[in-house]
């Protein structure tokens, strides 16, 4: 197998884990200020601590080694896209510093101030709305190169369909996958009521979930219909992703195995995500940037490919012991230790 492909495929799996594990914080920072709105946050609020108390530090671990192999292994990346995500990219990295003094100062009443509060639960909508704007710029028709200078378009950004659609996939993808996952937790914790709730924000979630994924599908038709192209042609996984989607509702609606509903909920993405990255290569930047000509040197990609699979091997299973110390422990989860 060659050195991009590799390269890309690791990236691409260490991506995926970024948006496993920060949907199910982000979405539960806004379940968290919604409840207290609505008056629900005794239903829920001790579910959600429970989680992210032992989770949020390690969540944007995926997405620095994502950042980092990004230029590492494609150096021309940083040249492209330097300019056009230093808003997007700000903002972000903004965002994620107020969300890290909610958790620090958690213990310090943070929790029980509607400012607090607010600004958790709009960090968990805003965050991945930004971070979003990468994928749309990568479909093209927004990066020019003139001559030597890249130039960014931000108006044809914002009024994009297609860019709109993205973020739109991307909000409502993260309360569904937040919501499925807590749903299944307050379940092993014996919850009764944060099940139900949780439950209905799931079942609630899941239709515009796939509604987004089809007015994806519509936008990129009339944004990039090469890309577009490429996704028909390996279509099977986007069936098999509907597929999960629809085994996972069914389950949450019987309220059945919610543990593997989840497992079907990670594969519904899976297939999904996979298989956009697929119809999306050999470009990183429709029409400027593939994987073959922005690849490093085959010295340094090779050294990055052991560096980051010794780093998932080795990232894999402390989030397999940090589950069976804390999220998986019956009396942690129960709230008895």
């Amino acid at each position: 197998m060659k050195l991009e492909i590799i390269g890309i495929t690791v990236l691409w799996v260490f991506l995926y884990g970024y948006l496993i594990v920060a949907s199910i914080d982000f979405g539960a920072g806004f379940f968290s200020y919604y409840s207290m709105l609505t008056k629900k946050d005794h239903i829920i609020n001790n579910i959600i601590s429970r989680y992210l108390s032992p989770v949020w530090e390690v969540t944007n671990v995926f997405l620095i080694f994502f950042v980092v192999g990004c230029v590492g292994f494609f150096p021309d990346t940083a040249y492209y896209y330097g300019t056009a995500l230093l808003i997007p990219g700000s903002i972000a990295l903004i965002l994620l510093t107020i969300r890290g003094s909610f958790y620090a100062f958690a213990n310090y009443g943070a929790r029980q101030s509607r400012v607090y509060m607010f600004l958790y639960g709009m960090t968990g909508l805003f965050i991945p709305a930004s971070l979003s704007t990468v994928l749309t710029i990568s479909e093209g028709g927004f990066i020019e190169k003139v001559g030597t200078e890249v130039v960014f378009h931000a108006d044809r950004l914002l009024t994009s369909p297609y860019s709109w659609s993205v973020v739109f996939l991307a909000l409502v993808s993260i309360l569904y996958i937040s919501a499925s996952f807590l749903t299944f937790y307050a379940d092993r914790a014996g919850d009764t009521a944060a099940r139900e709730l949780l439950r209905k924000y799931t079942l609630f979630w899941s239709g515009p979930t796939i509604l987004a994924s089809l007015l994806v599908f519509w936008s990129l038709s009339k944004h990039n219909p090469v890309h577009f192209e490429n996704a028909l042609s390996i279509g099977w996984m986007f069936g098999a992703s509907f597929l999960c989607f629809c085994v996972a509702v069914y389950l949450m609606w019987k309220r059945q195995n919610l543990g593997i509903q989840f497992i079907f909920v990670m594969f519904q993405f899976a297939y999904a995500f996979f298989g956009y990255g697929m119809s999306h290569m050999p470009y990183l930047l429709y029409d400027y940037v593939t994987i073959s000509s922005a690849l490093t040197n085959s010295t340094m990609g090779w050294a990055l490919v052991g560096a980051f699979i010794a780093g998932l091997f080795l990232l894999i299973p402390s989030i397999a012991l940090l589950m069976w110390l804390f999220l998986f422990n019956a009396k942690y989860v129960r709230g008895e230790k």
